[in-house]
């Protein structure tokens, strides 16, 4: 006969948030010893981790926040299989704990984060990373993050599907106004997609391949490419401009208010509050970006389940 109890299934599954049926088996198992139970759990769900690893992760969620104790600024992103994911309270709480590490020892890349114990946690991250497949049943990965001090603003935007950090070199951080101000700022890089802060930081071959594409337009257009060689060059350049008018932060028209630019809208507020503000930088992750999804056939699991 079993020494446990239903009421201790239920515990072992509360506390780490696998099946029932898998809970009753460790405890079977571990003949009713419920740390040798969640050690066997923590062993069969490190295998189930590795099976995992291989299947795709493009959801999750972005994080963008300031670390209130040591006021560093920093963006992160961690991916899960289904956006569900997204909602699970322990989920999240290893997001921001992954986040609070990073602000704590300011790692080089993800595979030394994964390394670092885990802030507010009991093991490391990479431990956490697995334990948290275990009991949440998806892969899950830490893809990337950035960090800065200094002033600052962060900004999450879709509850976690966007996330931006953008940072200033200024004298009146601390007068009322300037959040109001730097949060403006990070909505516009949510929402408009800046590639570059300014026309400085186009790289030459970006703009060298810009040229080649627009000059290409117009020897297509049958109603200009037969204009002098110097009338072309003027229309690429002023072609170029409206170029860095849409990719350049600073030289978008303010979504405020587009009589204006980002530019003009910093050296305004730079003038109200009686001091100097210079956007240095901003960093923008949207979730999944770059990475393939995960396309599910309902046909085909149905017809799964069914068998």
């Amino acid at each position: 006969m079993a020494n446990f109890t239903a009421k201790d299934v239920n515990e072992l599954r509360k506390s780490t948030g696998v099946g029932m049926m898998d809970c009753k088996k460790a405890l079977t198992e571990a003949d009713g010893d419920m740390e040798k139970a969640v050690e066997i759990l923590r062993e069969k769900g490190l295998a189930a981790a590795t099976k995992k690893a291989g299947r795709i992760a493009a959801e999750g969620v972005v994080l963008a926040m300031v670390d209130d104790d040591t006021k560093v600024g920093v963006v992160i992103e961690v991916n899960s299989e289904t956006d569900f994911v997204a909602k699970n309270d322990k989920f999240m709480d290893f997001v921001k704990s992954c986040a609070k590490t990073v602000a704590a020892h300011k790692p080089a890349d993800v595979d030394a984060l994964l390394k670092l114990p885990a802030v507010g946690m009991s093991m490391t991250v990479e431990e956490e990373l697995r334990d948290k497949i275990l009991t949440i049943g998806e892969n899950m990965k830490v893809r990337r993050f950035t960090y800065a001090e200094g002033p600052l603003v962060t900004y999450v935007h879709g509850g976690g599907r966007i996330g931006v950090m953008v940072t200033f070199e200024t004298d009146v951080a601390d007068k009322e106004g300037f959040q109001a101000y730097a949060k403006d700022v990070a909505m516009q890089v949510a929402a408009i997609n800046p590639l570059f802060l300014d026309e400085a930081s186009v790289p030459a071959d970006v703009i060298e391949k810009e040229k080649e594409i627009l000059t290409a337009q117009i020897a297509n257009d049958e109603k200009l490419k037969n204009k002098p060689a110097q009338i072309i060059a003027k229309m690429v350049d002023g072609r170029i401009g409206k170029y860095y008018k849409e990719n350049c932060l600073l030289d978008q028209p303010f979504v405020k208010n587009g009589d204006i630019t980002v530019a003009q809208y910093t050296e305004e507020t730079a003038k109200e509050l009686g001091g100097s503000i210079k956007v240095t930088g901003f960093v923008r992750y949207e979730k999944g970006e770059g990475l393939e999804k995960r396309e599910d056939n309902f046909a085909d699991e149905v017809a799964s389940m069914i068998k």
